[in-house]
């Protein structure tokens, strides 16, 4: 049995290692990857440069919006790097790195969301009281908490999954170094010391989603009273999106983690992995900014500025 100290590397096999499938995922990384840092850039220019948006909401947006940037980039750079390379190796300390980020920063944008739910609830089911409940001291404590939530979930689950020892095979079913995939290859008998931190995280996680799932259930309730059929539907057409997102970033993340590491590799699991690290990041710009009136109206404005600004200094230079 060789002790993990002794490994030096672990090989990512996350995709088909034929040229065709090398070329169409470093393609589609690609361009996921271009667009979630656009539009997630974007969203964090507007609500810092633009003084309207400096709201509760927008405060947590931006907050998503840097998470999201961030759990993006730690995965999909290096596989797209190791599909254009042929090179599927990875670092033991990178191993170590990616495990670190990815559940730090899924953890705190699960708990951010949470804090996003109580706010919109606070918003709509309590408009007149909403200045009181959701002042920016309270926001910067649960964005705070947030954070901190995650990186105690992360030193958790890094040190729990690298207690254990390795052997014989260190190939990674997976684009990434994911804790499910590397309980897989594990050869130690003592899997209690990760099995334990992610039942921990699992509740702690099933407990902010029950909380989503009843802010929205009130939520709901309060739009169905609205009179106007068009208030309603502006409404749900808002807060709908939301919940689909935060549904398929918890369920793909729970589906990962319960699933028994003694099941063969499949491509189910990819297909998992990229729902809860790859599309949340991709289609938040679309539902907080492409749909978000307010949102298209200040990057309409500071788009407006800028080509003032460029003019005047153009007339003053002739």
């Amino acid at each position: 049995m060789t002790n993990l100290t002794l490994v030096t590397e672990f090989t990512l096999i996350g995709f088909p290692t034929n040229q065709n499938m090398y070329l169409l995922h470093s393609v589609l990384f690609s361009i996921t990857y271009l667009w979630a840092l656009m539009g997630n850039i974007l969203i964090i220019m507007i609500t810092t440069l633009d003084q309207h948006l400096h709201t509760p909401m927008y405060f947590f947006l931006k907050n998503l919006s840097f998470l999201d940037l961030c759990l993006i980039s730690v995965t999909i750079p290096k596989s797209i790097f190791n599909s254009l390379t042929h090179n599927n190796s990875i670092s033991f300390l990178g191993c170590v790195t990616q495990v670190f980020l990815v559940v730090f920063l899924g953890s705190a944008e699960l708990f951010l969301l949470t804090a996003m739910s109580f706010d919109r609830y606070a918003a709509i089911c309590h408009p007149l009281h909403y200045e009181v409940i959701m002042n920016m001291g309270t926001c910067v404590q649960m964005a705070a908490v947030s954070w901190m939530g995650g990186g105690l979930s992360a030193v958790m689950h890094t040190a729990g999954t690298f207690s254990l020892s390795f052997c014989g095979s260190n190939i990674v079913h997976q684009f990434f170094c994911d804790i499910p995939q590397l309980l897989a290859i594990t050869c130690s008998e003592y899997l209690l010391r990760e099995i334990v931190p992610i039942l921990i995280s699992v509740v702690v996680e099933f407990c902010c989603f029950i909380f989503i799932v009843i802010s929205y259930i009130y939520i709901f309730s309060t739009i169905s009273k609205i009179p106007s059929t068009e208030g309603q539907s502006k409404a749900y057409s808002t807060c709908l999106p939301h919940l689909v997102v935060i549904v398929l970033f918890t369920s793909t993340g729970f589906t990962a983690y319960l699933k028994s590491t003694l099941a063969s590799p499949s491509l189910s699991d990819l297909v998992i992995s990229v729902f809860y690290t790859v599309v949340p990041p991709t289609l938040n710009p679309i539902i907080y900014s492409l749909r978000n009136k307010a949102m298209r109206m200040a990057l309409g404005m500071l788009i407006e500025i800028k080509f003032i600004k460029k003019q005047i200094n153009t007339f003053i230079f002739q």
